[in-house]
């Protein structure tokens, strides 16, 4: 079993689609207005934007959180909580033994989007 998708509300399919497009890096696969869907590929699961869908929590694997909000910062995004250590994984729990960093930003239609990366350390 696997993740195949995930819904996230949006108000404005058109605002939204743009939105994303700037932050993932990509066009959308695929677009149906109405009734207002939008569809990215995140690395084969589905991130589908829809006018009727419940608000969601969204996490994005990204390289660096910090030179991640820089770059995002500098292009007029909103940051809603700064980089930050959420988990210091010496054991590798969740993968490679590091630093487990967290920032968020807000998207065009208010939701909350988490950004993550993982600083390995050495041994």
């Amino acid at each position: 079993m696997y993740i195949r998708q995930i819904g996230q509300y949006v108000a404005d399919i058109e605002r939204a689609e743009k939105f994303y497009e700037g932050l993932l890096g990509k066009k959308a696969m695929a677009t149906f207005n109405p009734p207002g869907f939008a569809f990215f590929d995140l690395g084969g699961t589905r991130l589908f934007l829809d006018v009727n869908a419940k608000s969601a929590l969204i996490y994005l694997g990204v390289d660096d959180v910090c030179e991640s909000v820089e770059s995002l910062r500098g292009d007029g995004y909103k940051i809603l909580e700064e980089p930050h250590v959420v988990f210091p994984d010496e054991g590798g729990i969740f993968d490679t033994p590091g630093n487990e960093w967290l920032a968020f930003i807000e998207d065009s239609e208010g939701n909350m989007v988490g950004l993550m990366s993982r600083e390995v350390t050495s041994n």
